[in-house]
């Protein structure tokens, strides 16, 4: 089984970037503890970052033989029409994560575009975030090729 993992912008930046509310692990950090969590869970993950919508579009829409996609939208998660199109359009598994709670942040990061047509979306947790959204992915997956919800 694999899952496309995708970072949307400034996550590049993470460790350096507002280490109050990200935290200080890098994305290389994350992705590496994501890599192991695979093992462990015996599936294969491709881990991409794109600061450019038009990118994170592409992506999505070249995910046709992945069995899910944990998408961290960051800032287009308010934004991103086009990235929740795409997501509705290929009819894959998503799962949104975010490292913070956008809840409790600034209004305007209350609403996102893409959790109607997610899966589910795991927010507040930091780098946690991650493996917990890597693990609901698989979940979805098994229960998608088993044919259960």
């Amino acid at each position: 089984m694999k899952i496309l993992i995708i970072n949307g912008p400034n996550l590049n930046l993470l460790g350096t970037r507002e280490a109050d509310i990200y935290g200080t692990k890098t994305l290389d950090d994350i992705s590496a503890s994501l890599r192991s969590l695979a093992g462990e869970l015996d599936v294969e993950v491709d881990i991409r970052q794109s600061n450019h919508e038009g990118e994170i579009v592409d992506m999505i829409q070249n995910a046709r033989g992945y069995a899910a996609i944990v998408i961290n939208p960051a800032a287009y998660t308010h934004t991103s029409v086009a990235i929740r199109d795409a997501i509705a359009a290929v009819n894959i598994p998503a799962i949104e994560v975010h490292l913070s709670n956008i809840y409790r942040r600034e209004e305007f990061r209350h609403k996102s575009l893409i959790a109607p047509v997610a899966h589910g979306q795991i927010s507040g947790f930091g780098p946690d975030s991650y493996g917990l959204g890597l693990r609901a992915a698989v979940s979805v997956a098994t229960h998608a090729e088993k044919g259960t919800s």
